[in-house]
């Protein structure tokens, strides 16, 4: 082993490469010893993994002649990776010999440069006389190669403006550019000759003056035809593709004289002109303008001046897309883009537009064209999406005209302006229909002969119509509208109850009018039905059903109207019973039993007043004829509870008993008739006045508690007072027969049945023919 220091002895290189190739051979001993190690160590692991079982003996050989085949294996290999990179080696080694000599031949080369250089220093200083001579003949040569243009510059100039006065703008340019070529040329040559002379540029710049003015004057040319390239391009094409051309030649001069600039310093004046750039901001500026100039009235001469302006610009918008599409586009070289371009331009000039119209004070009206206009319109197959356009726009790529905060903000300002006009348009319709109220005349009546206002077709018509032009700009919208109208709908019906209400004390105060008070309380009632089903018909044509929510219940609606229907038949019913009063109260009266025929006047007046009520809807008709017919009874039972007659023998009771018998089967006959079309019960209630007619009729007394309890377990409401009553018309009832009935009664009050219909409980019994019943 060696220490840290290389051996002395002998030269310092041999010493430096003995002690490594040492170090080497001591590094590879350890490495190689430790490398046996590790390989006796795995072959030990993996002979332990072979002769685990005693059977596995017999295999030995076997084992033994397999790892034999795999070394040889290993070390083929081996021996073929290093034969590869010894060769590898061998190539390097001769590549870094012929390297070194060819660095050595480039090192003498290079002396032998650098002595010939210091040799000709001398006679490159003697040749500086003739350099200048040079330089000098270059500028002259020019001077003399650009004489004739020097002088003939004036008639150039006037040939040129000629040109350009005629519309000849290509050989107005062609004269033009020889003009620019001869002073850029002289310019430059004294600007390398001397760039500090001002004077001599000065001299020059002001001789050619009039090529600035030329250029400027032919340039204007350029833009008058770019400003009508869409007229231009379908009457005289080649004036389109004569201007592109020239664009063209300037645009090529431009970048020349760049490149130049980057050599020699020099710019020519008026130089980039950049009329590329130019003409994309005259065709930009055209487009605004276009756009700008297209409206054509304002809102003080023009109600629609806003739908005329939007289709004016989509029309001309529409034209102008398609002519750049399929003729100008031939006009211009493919790298121009210029449908591209021009698309761009339009959308952007429309998105100008439409912020400032956003930005007017617009109503309502006005926001909804707008807004369909620009989120339907625009995309649609009318205008962008136009077949015509296709492929080269897609509406899905386009940019929206409006930022969604604009959009919201319309939407807010028509929602908020939406609002109050649909509150004012709710109180106006309910104020002409009250007017009509007040007519003389019989209100309309429908297909079906029922009568009705106007009020319900104009409520849904306005309705209709908002949700419409909601529904052209989105279904967000139009859920929005939905739910303001019905909610509106719903303070209105309120208005509608309390004016109704209004109405009705109105002809209590004075029933002579108005005169056809009946029949519009009848349209009133038929309206409330007309109400509900148009609410939902609204909602079944403008909702769907995932989207109702408790804010669209219908049950508040249903409600109110009901109500309004409930008090309006209860008007109804108050005037029919008005005019029944004095019939009334003739009802078991010594007049009654005499022989009145006040039953027969209360059927008669009934049945007219039921006659008018025909005009009433299926719905409310048959609520209302029940109630009739349950307050005919009432009032029927009411007066026997009055104790306005006390039957004096037993021919009396008899003969009143048959009575009530008769005038219930009339009123039977009358409400079976009047309820027919319902498949309602009619007998029910005038069932009451036979059982109280068997009781006043019962001959034998000692029966009396047995028919009064069969009475009370028929109608569980009926109360001691109505029995006394009752025994007190009867005439012959003793006062502890009357008092064991009470007591006897009061022991076992009876239950009543479920759909048991109480209607003695709001026959009341004064309390004063009570106190006299029961002493």
């Amino acid at each position: 082993m060696t220490s840290g220091r290389p051996p002395g002895g002998g030269s310092r290189c041999t010493d430096v490469f003995l002690w490594y190739d040492m170090c080497r051979d001591s590094a590879c001993f350890l490495t190689m010893k430790e490398t046996d190690l590790e390989a006796v160590a795995t072959a030990v692991q993996r002979v332990a993994g072979m002769l685990q079982r005693p059977d596995q003996l017999d295999k030995v050989e076997q084992y033994r002649r397999r790892e034999a085949r795999k070394k040889a294996s290993v070390e083929a290999r081996l021996k073929a990776a290093i034969q590869s990179q010894l060769d590898g080696v061998r190539t390097g080694l001769s590549q870094l010999h012929n390297a070194l000599n060819d660095v050595k031949d480039i090192q003498q080369s290079l002396a032998d440069v650098s002595k010939d250089w210091r040799q000709s220093i001398n006679t490159i200083e003697s040749l500086k006389d003739v350099k200048d001579a040079v330089v000098q003949h270059s500028q002259l040569a020019a001077a003399v190669e650009n004489l004739k243009n020097i002088f003939s510059v004036p008639e150039i100039v006037r040939e040129t403006q000629d040109l350009i006065e005629q519309g000849a703008l290509l050989q107005a340019h062609r004269k033009l550019m020889d003009l620019e070529c001869s002073r850029d040329g002289l310019m430059c040559e004294q600007y390398r000759m001397d760039s500090g002379n001002k004077r001599d540029m000065t001299l020059i710049h002001d001789y050619f003056g009039s090529t600035q003015m030329l250029s400027d004057e032919l340039a204007k040319q350029l833009w008058m035809v770019l400003q009508r390239s869409l007229v231009t391009v379908r009457r005289d094409p080649t004036l389109l593709v004569s201007v592109v051309r020239i664009i063209e030649r300037e645009e090529k001069i431009d970048r020349r004289i760049l490149d130049r600039k980057k050599q020699t310093g020099f710019v020519p004046p008026g130089r980039p002109k950049n009329w590329r750039e130019k003409m994309f901001t005259i065709l930009d500026r055209t487009v605004t303008t276009r756009i700008e100039g297209t409206q054509a009235d304002t809102r003080e001469s023009d109600k629609m001046w806003l739908v005329r302006h939007l289709e004016i610009i989509r029309k001309y918008v529409l034209d102008d897309l398609i002519i750049a599409k399929n003729l100008m586009v031939q006009c211009f070289p493919p790298h121009y883009e210029i449908f591209k371009n021009l698309l761009s331009m339009y959308h952007q000039a429309l998105s100008t537009r439409m912020q400032d119209l956003a930005s007017e004070d617009l109503e309502a009206n006005e926001i909804v064209s707008l807004l369909t206009w620009v989120l339907n319109t625009y995309t649609s197959a009318e205008m962008m999406g136009n077949v015509e356009l296709a492929p080269e726009v897609d509406v899905s790529a386009l940019e929206p005209l409006l930022s969604s905060n604009v959009v919201s903000e319309l939407l807010d300002t028509y929602m908020s302006t939406l609002t109050s006009n649909i509150i004012a348009w709710l109180r106006k319709a309910l104020e002409t229909d009250k007017k009509d109220w007040s007519k003389e005349t019989e209100p309309e009546a429908d297909q079906d002969g029922y009568y009705q206002t106007t009020l319900p077709a104009i409520v849904f018509q306005m309705f209709e119509q908002n949700l419409q032009v909601a529904a052209q700009i989105s279904e967000d919208l139009k859920t929005k509208v939905l739910i303001l109208c019905l909610q509106q709908m719903n303070s209105f019906l309120s208005r509608y109850k309390d004016e109704a209400q209004l109405y009705k004390e109105e002809h209590l105060r004075n029933r002579q009018h108005p005169h056809c008070y009946v029949q519009y309380m009848i349209a009133i009632i038929n309206n409330c039905q007309t109400f509900k089903e148009s609410i939902v018909s609204l909602k079944r044509k403008y909702l769907k059903p995932e989207e109702e929510g408790p804010c669209l219940s219908q049950s508040s609606m249903d409600g109110i109207l009901d109500a309004i229907a409930k008090e309006g038949c209860s008007s109804l019913l108050e005037e029919v019973f008005l005019d029944l009063e004095q019939h009334l109260n003739e009802l078991m009266t010594k007049k009654w039993l005499l022989g009145s025929n006040a039953v027969d006047i209360i059927c008669v007046t009934v049945e007219d007043y039921f006659n008018d009520f025909a005009k009433i809807k299926k719905p409310y008709k048959k609520r209302m004829t029940a109630e009739a017919h349950r307050r005919v009874v009432v009032e029927y039972l009411r007066a026997v509870m009055q104790k306005r007659i006390s039957f004096r023998s037993a021919e009396e009771r008899k003969e009143g008993a048959e009575k009530m018998v008769r005038e219930a089967e009339q009123l039977r006959f009358l409400f079976r008739k009047l309820a027919s079309g319902f498949g309602e019960d009619a007998d029910g209630h005038c069932d009451t006045i036979v059982a109280v007619a068997e009781v006043i009729k019962l001959t034998d007394p000692s029966l009396l508690y047995l028919e009064v309890s069969t009475l009370v377990s028929k109608y569980p409401d009926i109360r001691d007072d109505h029995i006394g009553a009752l025994l007190a018309v009867r005439g012959d009832a003793s006062r502890d027969m009357k008092q064991t009935i009470m007591e006897t009664l009061e022991q076992g009050p009876m239950q009543a049945s479920p759909n048991y219909v109480p209607i003695f409980r709001e026959i009341v019994v004064p309390s004063l023919n009570v106190a006299k019943l029961l002493k």
